[in-house]
């Protein structure tokens, strides 16, 4: 049997699984968590912690049409300058329950689209961060960047406020792909971005590009991955496009006739795949490349890589705490989420209340298949003697959860008493297996394809 026809048999091309950025996933969090939880939770971190903090912007200037992330359109900067008012509340009432001494290890900007802001706002907000959580030596400040949104003055304040990592999304630069995802950014408009970065002293560098995308066939996204090439990012994600227009409306706009079909997708993964690998990329994990000397390909080597909501990162910290409408944060308790609407939002800070709208408090076995399958999606194996260490789980016990695997998924996966290993013909399984370590009931609406 062909590693295709047992990849088919095994439901590769079928399976609507979930991305484990989290565990457990967001659909199960619950209004049983709320601002006193998340409260105790702050109050309750050690002094002299670090942490990472994610500071959310949910508005851009126009809304491309793939993105099911929850964001909003804005023509002018009123919204943004009322909502960044709203950042420095809550900033301010988070950092008053924390104890002293709380440095940032990670501070990342997302959105949305934070390059909207303008040189003025971008430095009153950094300025209030930093007013109240200092960023810690050899910190990493990322912020994702907008090629269409960006200019000197603008880079010119994130460079003061100490940014030392750009991510910028591509997604792919075919014309006619951009024109039917809603989303025009020339390959020369980005690489005007790019130099700007350089320029600006920042040496580290992300991208995004999309595979599934409509009308992406294995030629035109070979162009868009070498065109990427060609800018030097650091690392790359590159994501399987979600079409999920029952939940994300934008998408109605995207016609379905033209997107590419489950085998086709694993063929365009895999077609890019190979070119980021032939020059000179590190695979990380199901999703992500990095030059050998960066700081995510090193964290692969040494077993230090970690998974949280902004897909693979090296960053260890075990808070992280999000700011503003929708963001999620992770403390060694349970996830807090902030209320998703930006009125919502708005209105909790105003008022001098914690946001938090729902979560989920861990339960000892929710941290012990948590860390299984974090591991098992970025090293594509369980070490048990150091997931029992970081657990307390004991190595028999995380043999005997995962012992029904090697029938689920016959010949595809290793067991011992040390622990499991996916073999590389199953690794595009990856996420399917994870599924299997999964204790709560799903439904695959919400969630993509599997490859």
């Amino acid at each position: 049997m062909s590693a295709f026809t047992q990849l088919k048999e095994l439901g590769l091309f079928d399976a609507r699984v979930p991305r484990y950025t989290s565990y457990p996933t967001a659909p199960q969090f619950s209004d049983a968590i709320g601002p006193a939880a998340t409260e105790a939770w702050l109050r309750e971190m050690p002094p002299r912690s670090r942490i990472s903090l994610y500071i959310h912007i949910p508005f851009c200037r126009r809304l491309c049409w793939f993105c099911a992330c929850r964001t909003q359109g804005t023509t002018t900067l009123g919204p943004v300058e009322a909502y960044v008012e709203s950042l420095k509340k809550e900033i301010s009432l988070v950092a008053g329950m924390l104890p002293d001494g709380v440095e940032i290890e990670h501070l990342h900007w997302g959105g949305g689209t934070p390059t909207l802001l303008s040189a003025d706002l971008i430095t009153d907000l950094s300025s209030k961060i930093l007013q109240h959580l200092p960023l810690a030596p050899e910190a990493q400040f990322s912020v994702e960047i907008d090629p269409n949104e960006i200019d000197t003055a603008r880079l010119d304040a994130l460079s003061r406020a100490g940014m030392n990592r750009a991510s910028i999304g591509v997604q792919d630069f075919d014309p006619q792909i951009q024109e039917t995802i809603g989303r025009e950014q020339s390959y020369e408009i980005t690489e005007a971005a790019v130099k700007g970065i350089r320029a600006h002293g920042i040496t580290s560098l992300n991208m995004d590009i999309l595979y599934g995308l409509p009308h992406q066939t294995v030629a035109r996204i070979a162009r868009s991955v070498e065109q990427v090439v060609s800018l030097s990012p650091d690392r790359v994600a590159l994501y399987g496009y979600a079409h999920v227009p029952w939940m994300a409306k934008r998408q109605t706009l995207i016609p379905t006739g033209v997107l590419p079909t489950p085998t086709e997708r694993l063929e365009l993964f895999e077609t890019a795949r190979d070119i980021f690998l032939a020059n000179g990329y590190v695979e990380i994990g199901i999703d992500h490349f990095a030059r050998p000397d960066d700081g995510l390909a090193k964290a692969l080597a040494n077993g230090t890589m970690r998974r949280n909501f902004q897909g693979y990162t090296e960053d260890t910290s075990t808070t992280l705490i999000g700011i503003g409408a929708s963001a999620i944060s992770r403390y060694p308790q349970g996830y807090a989420q902030n209320a998703p609407s930006t009125s919502a939002y708005q209105g909790a800070v105003r008022d001098g209340k914690l946001a938090t709208s729902r979560g989920h408090r861990f339960t000892p076995d929710d941290l012990k298949r948590a860390r299984m399958i974090e591991t098992l999606l970025c090293e594509f194996a369980i070490p048990f003697a150091r997931v029992a260490a970081d657990t307390g789980a004991s190595i028999g016990e995380l043999r005997a959860m995962t012992a029904h695997l090697p029938d689920q998924f016959p010949g595809m996966i290793d067991i011992s008493d040390q622990g499991l290993t996916v073999r590389a013909q199953a690794r595009p399984l990856a996420r399917i297996i994870a599924r299997q370590l999964d204790a709560y009931e799903m439904s695959e609406s919400g969630h993509s394809h599997a490859v």
